[in-house]
């Protein structure tokens, strides 16, 4: 297999992954990124999105809300709000968080407030998107 490095995925919650991979594609605030060993180092927030990892076992999905992402030439660790297994995540949970996040960008303060409409569109997306 081609070089691996190592990926890790954490919530508040739990580790939801720890293993080598090959491959790591994931949201980034500025855009969707792969990262593979030797990447160069980068650290981005993280958008309502999929995380995929190519592991020695094959491609694995997450589904992440937003919160942060580290890659070095060795490791990518992403650091999310919240995280689910994308088989087994179900579009109620994500409802809840869709709700959540209308409440808070409807109360939000102006200068916040594009930022909590851009995470509410951003998991729209999302969440038409799981089929």
């Amino acid at each position: 297999m081609a070089d691996m490095m190592q990926f890790d995925l954490v919530s508040p919650e739990k580790r939801l992954a720890s293993f080598e991979a090959s491959e790591v594609s994931f949201p980034g605030a500025e855009g969707n990124m792969t990262a593979m060993a030797g990447h160069m180092p980068v650290l981005t927030t993280l958008r309502p999105g999929t995380v995929r990892v190519v592991g020695a076992d094959g491609a694995t999905e997450y589904v992440v809300t937003h919160g942060f992402v580290e890659v070095t030439a060795d490791s990518v660790s992403v650091i999310a709000e919240k995280a689910f297994a994308r088989e087994g995540v179900s579009r109620e949970e994500l409802q809840g968080v869709l709700e959540e996040a209308r409440s808070k960008a409807a109360e939000a303060e102006p200068e916040h407030r594009d930022a909590a409409e851009k995470f509410v569109a951003d998991l729209v997306h999302l969440i038409d998107n799981m089929d």
